[in-house]
């Protein structure tokens, strides 16, 4: 007689649980991807301040 308790669905966590943290660290991984790829090159912007409300950079790339 097997003294064992076995809860419900014991097998399927084993196979869910590492899926899960399979397509977590995909997202993760696909998010860091598209942070490096999406880089802007120069926009044009303001270079001084002016009364007109226009936003500037606060430190300019260009």
């Amino acid at each position: 007689m097997n003294m064992r308790a076995r809860l419900p669905g014991g097998r399927l966590a084993w196979i869910l649980v590492p899926v899960g943290l399979v397509v977590f660290a995909g997202a993760n991984a696909h998010l860091v991807y598209i942070a490096f790829k999406s880089q802007p090159e120069c926009v044009d912007h303001l270079k001084v301040a002016d009364k007109g409300g226009g936003f500037r950079a606060a430190k300019s790339a260009c």
